[in-house]
């Protein structure tokens, strides 16, 4: 669907038109605008474009008292929050958010549209937009503290009279989300929200709504992160400076409440800081230990003859104001409600829990804190020092009450000071619950609660009391409240003053802090008669009177309902705090129980496994007797093992040593051949050379073979010649040749047989030669080096034959001069054809 149709279909939807659909397909709509404008390239001129037609739409047809319309625009801004800039929710934020807020009618998911659209807005992190979220952020927090109800405030209570019910309701709506707002954010982004804090907590008027906020902040699941980060920051200072300075003990007491809500946190996630911070916090009990009681700054007196100016300086005696030293900037705030008396803060919470953190330094410094605080090294915040500041001797008074009211701290036995501050501490390990559940049972009083509702209803629990949880508690306490009644008498108002026993007060601060299920009986809302009646200065009721009340003028009546009013708002604002307070703990006791009831389950379960262990174990002892029997022979056998397994071994050891040996011969001789192929190759390299120069001077040998060749054939040539001569010779012998003729071929044959002599002499050295050339040839030539041997070996005979042949000519020649000579001699000197012989050709070579 194009764009144009989404703010077409948004006005037919909020003009309730017939066609219009329904508030899911409109927002399917939104979500598909969202989705093109993420992806598109023109996003911030649509954007831009649907801001205008909104603006439009709301106000043309924008109603503030359809709570329809509300639902509707809400929606629709929630579903646009990813891509509406941080100046639209700005924008919207007057016009649409905050109405919604304080609209008590309105559904609760479209409140919470309106809070997540808020909180969006103020988890801003561009740096563009960094002024305005702060800013933003400073605003929540004044309209907080100045736009919503402040109960603190006179002139809020009487407006707050003045309102309709409605309007009650749209106010009581408007804080309540507020305070939703700023602790979802703090929950976020805690750091921020704790430095807006800060900065308004140097107003003194607002450090009440400041400490209430904060206390409601320890309420959330995540409010350890805070903890981690709160020890360190200036608001922890500013909160210490406001219990030291300020002198409105409504302030105080919530910010001794928040301080025993904040110490458990702090001792758990920050314990490093809890015990740098420890001199301060027992300063801050001293100080609560010290402060008196205050008179209304305008009490209504019934005598003229009270000086009032010396009334004052009494009071300024009694109540001595300490300046701020110079170097503390801070601006002190006096009693939130001056028309009514201003009873001290109770220090025993306070006290409780510092005692269950660290008792022997609480007890060191209840000895003597001025000297404790000396050596801590705590300076003074006002002008004067501690020991002129502090009241030692109402120290003394309070902590003796205290100490009296609280159980021996089994730490005490085994830890002074300095070691407790040294080691590590015994909660180091503990969760939160259960440092919160266990720090009250140091009071007497709440452990008396929980003995009386533990024997009441006879529950036998499997945990046991520490030695001194009941050691300070007589049996004939117990035993009475055991038999004490089930419910409580009423305040008997018919003579004109309460007369309270102070049992019954005790009994009633007890069941009311017991968590017991509480019957309230005869009610009467019969109040406003008696309390201008009584709310005179204590002195005036001290006296016994049976006289009536004087009659009141309307300047005293105004007077009384201001002090009425002021001390309905301060018992208002405490018992508040005191109930969310106990709420709080009674979360904390009841995670405390769930974990103790999961112990237990754990301790029976393990008492089950033990007694069937126990079971097990008579069984297995007769097992064990037969085992032992089998034991003993399995040890000998185990020892026989053992030898035979230590020879085993030896032998190993020795086969293995072979190997080893073995496998170094078998490396050295690896070595050895490789070093013997390298040799080998180089032979053959060698040998591949010298084969080749052999194989060549076989050819050049060849070579001259074949060109001595017809030398050979003239040879055979000449041997037959040499046979024909013979026959000749043998034809000589009867003829008469001439010795000429005959001693020619003589010559001629002496010569040719020495050239031939010579010619083998040089083939025979060269044979020697290629034969000590050719000793050790490769295999791959040994074919080629037989062939030349057996030419070598023909040659030889060849030679021999020709040796022979040579020696048998040599032989003939002589038998055949020889023959000459004799045929010389028989012939004598005759001439003719017998002439001189011709010399052999072959006689000639050799």
């Amino acid at each position: 669907m194009s764009y144009p149709a989404l703010p077409r279909q948004l006005r037919s939807v909020l003009e309730g038109a017939p066609d219009a659909l329904s508030l899911s397909d409109l927002l399917v709509l939104v979500d598909e605008f969202v989705l093109e404008c993420s992806s598109s390239e023109e996003a911030e001129s649509l954007i831009a474009q649907l801001e205008e037609d909104l603006q439009i739409l709301h106000h043309d047809v924008f109603d503030y008292s359809s709570l329809y319309q509300n639902e509707v625009f809400l929606a629709v801004l929630y579903h646009l929050g990813p891509i509406l800039p941080y100046n639209s929710i700005l924008a919207w934020f007057e016009l649409v958010l905050r109405p919604a807020l304080r609209e008590p009618k309105l559904p609760t998911q479209a409140v919470d549209y309106a809070k997540e659209l808020i909180i969006t807005a103020l988890q801003k992190t561009n740096e563009q937009y960094a002024d305005k979220v702060g800013d933003f952020r400073r605003r929540l927090l004044e309209f907080y503290l100045l736009d919503a109800f402040n109960e603190g405030s006179g002139d809020d209570v009487l407006e707050w009279a003045e309102l309709s019910s409605e309007e009650r309701q749209k106010r009581t709506h408007w804080k309540y989300n507020l305070e939703d707002i700023l602790i979802r954010f703090g929950n976020e982004r805690p750091e921020d929200l704790l430095n807006e804090i800060d900065k308004h907590f140097a107003v003194p008027s607002s450090r009440l709504q400041l400490f209430i906020l904060l206390t409601s902040f320890t309420t959330v699941p995540d409010f350890y992160k805070v903890a981690q980060i709160l020890p360190q920051h200036p608001l922890m200072l500013h909160i210490l400076y406001s219990l030291f300075l300020d002198y409105s003990s409504t302030v105080c007491m919530h910010g001794v409440t928040l301080m025993v809500k904040l110490l458990p946190y702090i001792a758990v996630y920050a314990r490093k800081d809890l015990k740098d911070m420890l001199p301060k916090l027992l300063a801050v009990l001293a100080r609560i230990m010290c402060w008196k009681e205050r008179r209304a700054a305008k009490a209504v007196t019934l005598d003229d003859n009270v000086d009032v100016d010396f009334e004052r300086e009494l009071e300024q005696e009694r109540n001595r104001v300490l300046p701020i030293a110079p170097d503390i900037q801070w601006e002190r705030l006096e009693m939130v409600f001056s028309a009514t008396i201003s009873p001290p803060p109770q220090s025993r919470p306070y006290f409780t829990i510092l005692y269950y953190l660290y008792p022997s330094n609480v007890l060191k410094f209840l000895r003597n804190p001025v000297q404790y605080l000396t050596d801590s090294g705590l300076r003074s915040p006002y002008t004067e020092p501690w020991a002129s500041a502090l009241d030692q001797d109402e120290i003394r008074r309070r902590s003796e009450n205290l100490v009296r009211e609280h159980n021996c701290h089994p730490l005490l036995i085994w830890r002074d000071a300095v070691v407790e501050l040294d080691e590590t501490e015994f909660w180091s390990k503990y969760e939160l619950s259960r440092i919160v559940s266990e720090a009250p049972m140091l009071d007497i009083r709440n452990l008396a609660v929980g003995i009386h509702a533990r024997y009441r209803y006879g529950t036998q629990t499997t945990n046991k009391l520490a030695p001194s949880s009941t050691e300070g508690i007589p049996a004939e306490q117990i035993s009475e409240s055991l038999q004490s009644p089930q419910f409580l008498r009423p305040i008997d108002l018919s003579s004109g003053k309460a007369v309270i026993s102070l049992q019954d007060m005790i009994d009633t601060t007890i069941a009311l802090k017991s968590n017991l299920d509480i019957e309230v009986v005869q009610p009467s809302s019969s109040w406003a008669s008696t309390v201008y009646a009584n709310s005179s200065p204590p002195t005036a009721t001290l006296g016994p009177t049976n006289s009536p009340l004087p009659a009141l003028t309307e300047e005293d009546n105004a007077s009384h309902v201001a002090q009425a009013i002021s001390g309905l708002q301060r018992e208002v604002l405490l018992l508040r705090n005191e109930l969310n307070f106990e709420l709080w703990l009674s979360r904390e006791n009841a995670k405390h129980i769930a974990r103790l009831y999961q112990d237990r389950i754990l301790m029976r379960t393990a008492e089950a496994e033990r007694q069937g262990l126990y079971n097990k174990l008579r069984k297995y002892r007769a097992q064990v007797n037969s085992l032992e029997s089998e034991l003993r022979e399995h040890r000998q056998r185990a020892s026989t093992d053992k030898n035979k397994y230590a020879d085993w071994n030896t032998e190993l050891v020795k086969k293995l040593k072979e190997f080893r040996e073995e496998k170094k011969n078998w490396n050295l001789e690896a070595a050895a051949l490789r070093k013997k192929e390298k040799e080998t190759q180089a032979l053959f390299s060698a040998q591949t050379g010298l084969l080749a120069d052999a194989t060549k001077e076989v050819f050049d040998l060849q070579t001259q073979k074949k060109e001595n060749q017809h030398k050979v054939d003239r040879l055979h040539d000449y041997e037959r010649q040499i046979e024909r001569l013979l026959e000749v010779q043998k034809l000589w012998r009867v003829s008469t040749i001439p010795s000429k003729w005959l001693a020619y071929p003589s010559d001629e044959a002496g010569k040719y047989g020495k050239a031939y002599r010579r010619q083998i002499q040089t083939m025979e050295t060269r044979m020697k030669l290629q034969q000590r050339q050719a000793s050790n040839p490769r295999a791959a030539y040994a074919q080629e080096i037989a062939k030349f041997a057996s030419e070598k070996g023909y040659l030889t005979e060849a030679n021999e034959q020709l040796r022979e042949e040579n020696q048998n000519l040599k032989e003939e020649v002589e038998e055949l001069q020889a023959m000459m000579a004799i045929l010389k001699g028989q012939l004598g000197g005759h001439h003719g054809l017998t002439s001189e012989p011709r010399a052999s050709p072959v006689a000639v070579h050799f």
